[in-house]
């Protein structure tokens, strides 16, 4: 079993930043790769950025690419999404998940936390 709570979210500006964290318990290192989605009003939930826990391989949606970016603290099990320049398209309830297989299956992760939500004014 792996619990994951997302906390970090609220509302930015347009053009500002934002650094979500999630914090993971439980089996962690079971699961090699730990991704942020997002989910917009009246869309499927899209897949934002991954990280693997032993070496670190972070991949990135082009959406996001060159404005956010994803670390890990082993340590503390704690996996973070830095958010710059934020835009009105990044306005969504952000989950970070588990998975031991593709980085961007939505349908292969096994755990998610609750969400937190991110609203970017313009």
């Amino acid at each position: 079993q792996v619990q994951l709570v997302e906390s970090g979210g609220g509302l930015a500006q347009a053009g500002g930043s934002l650094r979500l964290s999630c914090a993971a318990s439980g089996r962690t290192f079971s699961y090699n790769v730990m991704g942020w989605f997002r989910q917009a009003p009246g869309k499927e939930r899209e897949f934002v950025a991954a990280i693997t826990w032993r070496i670190g391989t972070t991949y990135y949606a082009d959406s996001v690419k060159g404005r956010f970016t994803i670390s890990r603290d082993n340590a503390k099990s704690t996996v973070y999404l830095q958010m710059n320049s934020l835009n009105a398209e990044d306005t969504a309830v952000y989950y970070c998940g588990a998975t031991l297989k593709s980085y961007d299956d939505f349908a292969g992760y096994d755990y998610w936390g609750q969400g937190t939500q991110v609203t970017v004014s313009s």
